[in-house]
């Protein structure tokens, strides 16, 4: 592809804005609540999502939208790491339960923050190699006196809640393959539910039920077909494979079911969400197309069997990364006049569904954010009417909203049965989805079938800036029985954390600007903030202790937006601070003073390689290393700089890391089997040229 036709696309991003438009025509109107079921209690938070429903609403009402004003910092306890802090918080008979980085494990007394012990899983880090979007994970989960993990490494393990001591521990994937677990396990009827990653690098996506009080494996369901030559597991794995073309199990076909699931227990129907194909390009892992089942799919099952009961599929021949793993919520709604059981869903794809959960019938979909690969949702079918441009497979690139980030990522959603609203962090990020012509999948590496290099941002001053405006984050708080928006936040990043809403009429929010915001729940009014140092990505909870309201939420910057472009879209954020922070009215702790730090930036060596030489390295360095090291090398902060290492000194030097694995212990995996001494070579070469550019001060990044 010539320059003028990629100096082109990346200049259509000046469009997006202006061109997309939120298809919301309709005035809301508060929905009849008077049968919604409010999850969780009045004491704990001993749920991922406050309970089964997954609505992420506490009942308590003493922190009011007239008296937050008094909330203040009541404890914190610094987690000791600061990468990418996404969990949700459990509180349990007094002691709160929060993760860190490569799942280390916290109990603190949920009053006063004193450690009451801590448990480390030992993961194994050389498995940061198999992980798509940093070493997070989402949290524990509780049942019959244990706290039990996933770990990042693929297992499920079981400590007592009282003393952390371990009681089983379970590997739950082939740990050849490049697995991972990033998500919380939920409880349902006994066990533990878990799903795993891995969709890019080439799995075949599952889920499986374990038995809390040993581990014992009861159940798994397969979420694509395998190899029709081993035969099917069951009747929708039969009918899953009449979807799929060509011979996708080559590929692992993906489908992981990676984080969002919420329990029924009137219909006992447990329902996950399911991730992307893989490769992408469906030309390349079904060729001639078809649905692909049950790729981007919320899928019912029975949770004592794992037998399939129902699904709807969000986006047909999944090619974009849209997965439907995103944060479900069950409620009862008024529709038509009449009480509605329902699965309420806004996945990547950019529409907000609202489903039948006891059949899986559409109810209505509306986009929520900008969408240029389709129309609408056909109200008859369910399915999507396609803009044909849009399913760029072997055709053209194509420069769309929502990219691979989505219009919502993982970052949990909250219903407030007293407003009728569902509150979404909500995002906007462009990217050009354009065929990888020299596609050769690799066994363990990061296959998308996507050429990565167009889906770079620009280098150029005037098409970079008109990239970054077009790149947005935003609160909404929408309706889902009138399909709008009742009100909606702009943020200045589209990176924000998950919601908690409340009784007291209050909606809680961290954000990448380093605070932790209250808004009205009716209006979204701003009422008060907090300064927590470093972005805030994971969710609020609350809970009661002693006749007082706490919230507490996790803070630490990272995430797959913040590695890949947080060096390019910088938050005013220190990477350096990880913590649970705990507030309740009245309080008046002080985070500690920030250190005073200047990151040294030595001279690189002078960039001599011809042109040729650094293109080839830039593109391995996109299919490689940008997920984690940031786009154009221009890191985040939360992972070494490349531009500034010692290693680039000589081609020897960083060989003994990028292929030796000489920092594999402190998650820096070894590529040996993905790279060779010349590709090496040719990513040093890059990495130079990136060092002598700069970019940063080129793009006057962060003014």
């Amino acid at each position: 592809m010539n320059n003028k036709r990629q100096s082109a696309l990346r200049a259509a991003s000046l469009l997006c804005a202006s061109l997309l438009i939120l298809a919301c025509d309709k005035a809301p109107t508060q929905p009849d609540t008077s049968e919604v079921t409010v999850a969780g209690t009045t004491q704990e938070w001993n749920k991922h999502g406050g309970g089964d429903a997954e609505q992420r609403f506490s009942p308590l009402n003493q922190i009011t939208a007239e008296n937050v004003s008094g909330l203040g910092l009541a404890w914190a306890f610094d987690l000791g790491v600061s990468r990418g802090i996404e969990a949700t918080p459990l509180v349990v008979d007094g002691t709160i339960y929060v993760t860190a980085t490569w799942n280390k494990v916290f109990a603190l007394d949920a009053k006063t923050g004193a450690l009451r012990w801590q448990f480390d899983p030992q993961v194994d880090r050389s498995k940061g190699a198999d992980l798509c979007c940093d070493a997070v994970n989402r949290g524990v989960a509780y049942a019959d006196g244990k706290i039990i993990t996933g770990t990042i490494d693929g297992r499920l393990v079981a400590v007592d809640a009282k003393t952390g001591k371990k009681l089983w521990d379970v590997v739950t994937i082939d740990q050849s393959k490049p697995y991972t677990i990033t998500g919380a396990p939920r409880i349902v009827n006994g066990k533990a539910i878990i799903g795993n990653g891995g969709a890019e690098y080439g799995v075949r996506g599952y889920v499986s039920a374990y038995d809390i009080s040993n581990g014992e494996m009861l159940w798994r369901f397969y979420t694509v077909p395998g190899n029709p030559e081993d035969g099917v597991e069951n009747e929708a794995m039969a009918k899953a494979a009449k979807t799929w073309k060509g011979e996708w199990w080559k590929y692992g076909g993906g489908g992981t079911a990676w984080d969002s699931m919420a329990y029924d227990p009137e219909l006992d129907l447990l329902y996950i969400g399911v991730g992307n194909g893989s490769p992408w390009n469906q030309s390349i892992r079904s060729p001639g197309g078809g649905d692909n089942l049950y790729l981007s799919s919320i899928v019912a099952l029975r949770p004592d069997t794992g037998e399939y009961v129902w699904h709807y599929q969000t986006t047909p021949g999944e090619t974009w990364d849209y997965t439907a793993t995103q944060h479900m919520i069950l409620a009862e709604l008024t529709i038509d006049g009449k009480p509605r059981k329902v699965i309420m869903q806004a996945p990547k794809n950019g529409f907000f569904y609202v489903i039948d959960r006891a059949t899986g019938e559409l109810l209505s979909a509306k986009n929520y954010v900008p969408v240029n690969w389709a129309t609408h949702i056909d109200s008859e079918t369910g399915r999507p009417v396609e803009i044909p441009d849009a399913r760029w497979g072997d055709k053209a690139p194509y420069l769309q909203l929502p990219g691979p980030f989505g219009g919502h990522n993982w970052h949990p959603m909250s219903f407030n049965p007293n407003t009728g609203l569902v509150y979404i962090p909500a995002l906007e990020a462009p990217y050009v989805y354009a065929n990888d012509q020299g596609f050769k999948y690799r066994e363990g590496a990061w296959n998308t079938g996507s050429d990565s290099a167009m889906g770079s941002l620009p280098s150029g001053i005037e098409q970079f800036k008109a990239v970054k405006a077009a790149v947005k984050g935003r609160l909404i708080a929408w309706d889902p029985v009138q399909q709008g928006p009742a009100w909606q936040v702009e943020h200045n990043s589209p990176w924000n954390g998950g919601v908690l809403s409340t009784a007291g009429g209050l909606v809680f929010q961290g954000n990448a600007d380093a605070k932790l915001v209250a808004y009205r729940a009716d209006n979204g009014e701003r009422l008060w903030d907090f300064f927590a140092q470093t972005g805030i990505v994971a969710p609020p909870i609350s809970y009661e202790l002693d006749g007082e309201q706490y919230i507490a939420v996790a803070s630490g910057w990272g995430g797959v937006f913040a590695l890949v472009y947080g060096g390019l879209f910088p938050a005013a954020s220190d990477p350096g601070v990880g913590r649970l922070m705990v507030f309740k009215l009245g309080a008046k702790a002080k985070l500690p003073a920030l250190a005073d730090t200047v990151v040294a930036k030595p001279t690189p060596p002078e960039s001599t390689a011809d042109a040729a030489i650094i293109a080839k390295g830039k593109h391995i360095y996109d299919t490689n290393c940008v997920v984690c090291h940031g786009d154009h090398v221009i890191s985040s902060g939360l992972i070494p700089d490349l531009r500034w290492s010692p290693l680039l000194v000589a081609d020897e030097a960083i060989e003994t890391v990028v292929l030796g694995g000489a920092l594999t212990s402190r998650g820096m995996p070894a590529f040996k089997d993905v790279l060779s001494k010349d590709d090496v070579k040719m990513l040093r070469a890059y990495i130079i040229s990136a060092a002598n550019d700069g970019l940063e001060a080129k793009l006057d990044i962060g003014k």
